[in-house]
């Protein structure tokens, strides 16, 4: 998606940078405004974010709608929703970090997965960066109760596992 968005606005360095805002926070596009979710979003907002003025942002918004390939990804942008990681030592539940050697590499998710099963910890939430996106993309797993230390060699003996965080 991000080589795609990329192609189009690659002339246009500002423009991009508003169009990785509105990515990276799931917000779409629609009849000219800018929306998460339901709530209407106000350019000068997005601006402040991306760093660039308020009629970047608009130019973007009428560039995105003007092509065709833009206007079906930005349209169809949704947030992901709320996310426990922030919040987990507040609510008593465990967090683990894992980066990858290279994200791409298959099962990492699915193998983690397992070994929390097995060590009967259940997950309550599953937060993966986009490797296009994200220059160091993670995968974060928030279970149920904190990790034991004894899972931590067992997670980096996933393949394709660099490094695991527990909070």
């Amino acid at each position: 998606m991000w080589s795609s968005i990329k192609k189009y606005l690659k002339g246009y360095p500002e423009r991009l940078k508003v169009a990785r805002v509105l990515v990276e926070n799931g917000l779409s596009v629609r009849n000219g405004g800018i929306y998460l979710n339901e709530i209407e979003v106000p350019p000068i907002r997005i601006a402040r974010v991306a760093g660039v003025d308020r009629r970047t942002v608009n130019e973007t918004l009428v560039a995105i709608e003007a092509n065709r390939e833009l206007r079906l990804i930005f349209e169809s942008l949704r947030s992901a929703g709320h996310s426990l990681r922030e919040v987990a030592k507040h609510l008593s539940l465990g967090v683990v970090e894992i980066t990858p050697v290279d994200a791409k590499i298959l099962g990492i998710l699915a193998s983690c997965a397992t070994l929390l099963a097995e060590s009967s910890l259940s997950i309550r939430q599953a937060i993966v960066d986009d490797p296009e996106l994200s220059p160091e993309p993670k995968l974060v797993l928030i279970v149920e109760k904190k990790i034991p230390g004894e899972l931590i060699p067992k997670l980096l003996s996933v393949n394709g596992v660099a490094k695991v965080a527990v909070y």
